[in-house]
């Protein structure tokens, strides 16, 4: 009995320090379109991500290449110009970073064609989206 007291009092403590802990991140107040735009390109790099994990379980390279291809530079520029000037600098260069990273993904799904080599290309990518919400949170201006 004394055990479950203490995990039950123990659970409270942790609960409520973790409800009062202040969010420290960079707030980045963009219009909502602006920020409709970041949470789509969010969303098609998870999802492309998820693809490729499948691509990957299935040994399918071509696949891979294909998935990754799309979340490249190419996907990079499409409407980025009204972004330019309201995200800092180096929210946009974590970005175009990461974009990079699945281009080089793609080519070398198809030259180097190494599932394990992928996968932790993924992961070096995919650090740099927890880096990312780790520091920025996006507000939208009223």
């Amino acid at each position: 009995m004394n055990r479950t007291l203490y995990i039950l009092f123990w659970s409270l403590i942790t609960t409520s320090a973790l409800a009062e802990e202040v969010d420290k991140r960079q707030t980045l107040t963009i219009t909502e379109t602006q920020r409709g735009h970041v949470l789509e390109e969010m969303r098609a790099l998870l999802a492309g991500t998820q693809s490729i994990l499948d691509a990957l379980s299935r040994d399918d390279m071509a696949a891979v290449a294909q998935h990754a291809g799309v979340l490249g530079m190419g996907m990079a520029h499409k409407a980025e110009d009204h972004l330019k000037g309201a995200l800092p600098k180096e929210f946009m260069q974590l970005g175009m970073s990461v974009h990079q990273d699945f281009d080089q993904i793609a080519a070398d799904a198809e030259s180097v064609k190494d599932p394990k080599h992928t996968l932790r290309q993924l992961g070096d990518s995919t650090g740099k989206c927890v880096a990312c919400h780790a520091t920025y949170q996006i507000r939208t201006t009223r």
